[in-house]
């Protein structure tokens, strides 16, 4: 008699925030990433090129092989990502995308890469329309860049709720990964009696399916907690040998069934955060397959080959990253990096409270405009993405010629591209690393209000108001731990604003 199937799967999550200038689409120099240029190139140097070209060294320190990483494990990029490594380190992106094609013949026809909610905005935060858009536009940058549909999808933070299980499940996404932690309830399908997941958190060695309230249904894996904590917080990377030892441990002999163990970190653990992560990995990539006693698959293989039995209840508003729902990206909840422990995070409320209203402040206007120029300005947004993707004037015809309700003039054209441009920032300063650090006047911080005012400034071009000034009111709360910062107002005025006057 066979033994029950092993598993092993390792999923990166590789992101970084966009940090271009919005008016001149290119990223500024930031000298706390020294000697590069800017945090994208530094990461890109110690991170995102090695792992796709990893080295295994032998007991002589010799280089025995070289590994694209990302062929062996799961994954997903980013898209605002990509399109910088598409630009500025073409190489490492190029050996990302055949890393998929090349997990696929491993894994059973199944890709490895995942898609991802477009600009990694908190999907419980976001209203209706911004979260159908989200899952959109990852869906359709995916395709673009992958040349296939995808699987799976990353919840940003792994922030969820049933609204976003329901949209991501409406568009085809077959699957997502949370932390343990997120699951409330499961049972085995079929039983009707539900038990409640320890404090622990969930069985990870199994795939789950949640149902949801229009019928549809998706399936969740769990990562395992503990293994995913010494890969990101523990040095597990510094020995590989130990690091697929710690992998092989998530089994359990007295489960009597196919197991899966498997863990999600930031990608960055391997080089970035810990150096030479990404040589770790591949070794203990190597050990396990030369071991024998488990193989490495992706999440589509192994949902393939062992479907969920068990069903699943989440806890909603839930995230990886904050101990308090997801009060990291609203409110002043005691979450933070623990380098400026004498810090307050209050500003965060007033934040969120102004670029909501700001949003909410764009959507008439934009509706009234909008439906002048546009068959549905709402479905055209939705298809604005083909133009990101491919910018020029052959695909701006493309999409006017599909959404445009009336020829229209150079003058006209151009309004009604500004008005799509207008809602592509008016989303990208929902980009959630705006709240996740200590201060306001952080780099991300500073970022999103730099896409707040693009936003504005496109905004009061197409419809002659004022909606600068009652931003700057709402942002007066906002307050900076460092007096000299001031408070939201002070910094855009001085951050911002001189970029949108020239």
């Amino acid at each position: 008699m066979s033994k029950p199937d092993r598993c092993i799967c390792i999923h990166g999550h590789f992101y970084q925030p966009p940090r271009e200038n919005p008016w001149t689409g290119r990223v500024e120099a930031q000298p706390s990433a020294a000697p590069f240029h800017d945090w994208n190139a530094r990461i890109t140097d110690e991170c995102y090129r090695p792992n796709g070209e990893s080295r295994i060294l032998d007991d002589e320190d010799q280089v025995e092989a070289v590994v694209n990483n990302y062929a062996s494990i799961s994954f997903n990029f980013g898209p605002t990502l990509l399109a910088w490594l598409e630009a500025h380190a073409p190489m490492a992106y190029a050996r990302i995308l055949l890393a998929d094609r090349d997990s696929a013949a491993l894994f059973g026809d199944h890709g490895s890469a995942l898609a991802q909610a477009y600009s990694h905005m908190i999907m419980p935060l976001a209203d209706d329309r911004d979260l159908r858009t989200q899952v959109l536009w990852g869906m359709e940058d995916f395709r673009h860049r992958f040349g296939r549909e995808p699987e799976g999808m990353w919840l940003p933070e792994t922030a969820v709720d049933i609204p976003t299980l329901e949209e991501m499940a409406g568009a085809g996404i077959l699957f997502t990964i949370l932390e343990p932690g997120q699951a409330s309830r499961f049972r085995e399908i079929g039983q009707e009696e539900w038990q409640e997941v320890a404090e622990g958190g969930i069985d990870p060695s199994r795939p789950y399916t949640v149902h949801l309230p229009s019928g549809r249904s998706m399936a969740l894996f769990f990562y395992d907690g503990p293994i995913s904590r010494g890969v990101a917080f523990e040095n597990l990377l510094d020995d590989g040998t130990v690091f697929a030892e710690r992998l092989m441990s998530g089994f359990d002999d007295s489960r009597n069934r196919a197991q899966l163990a498997h863990i999600a970190t930031d990608g960055e653990s391997y080089g970035h955060h810990h150096r030479h992560g990404d040589m770790a990995l591949a070794f203990a990539l190597r050990r396990i397959r030369r071991d024998k006693e488990a193989r490495t698959v992706n999440y589509g293989q192994y949902l393939e080959l062992h479907p969920p039995d068990h069903e699943v209840e989440i806890h909603e508003n839930t995230a990886w990253s904050c101990a308090h729902g997801i009060e990291r990206w609203r409110s002043d909840c005691g979450c933070e990096t623990g380098l400026n422990q004498d810090w307050n995070q209050a500003w965060r409320e007033p934040l969120r409270k102004a670029l909501d209203r700001l949003r909410d402040r764009l959507r008439l206007p934009f509706e009234a405009a909008g439906a002048a120029l546009y068959h549905d300005p709402w479905l055209a947004r939705e298809d604005y993405i083909r133009v990101i993707l491919a910018p020029g004037k052959d695909s701006e015809d493309r999409f006017l010629a599909q959404h445009a309700s009336a020829f229209l003039d150079e003058d006209r054209r151009s309004r009604a591209l500004d008005l799509m441009e207008l809602q592509h920032h008016a989303m990208l300063m929902f980009t959630s690393c705006g709240w996740f650090f200590d201060d306001l006047a952080g780099l991300e911080g500073v970022q999103i209000l730099r896409y707040a005012g693009r936003a504005i400034q496109l905004a009061e071009h197409l419809f002659g108001d004022d909606f600068t000034e009652p931003f700057l009111v709402d942002l007066e709360p906002a307050v900076s731990n460092d007096p000299v910062n001031g408070n939201g107002r002070q910094l855009f005025e001085r951050e911002v604003a001189p970029l949108s006057s020239r």
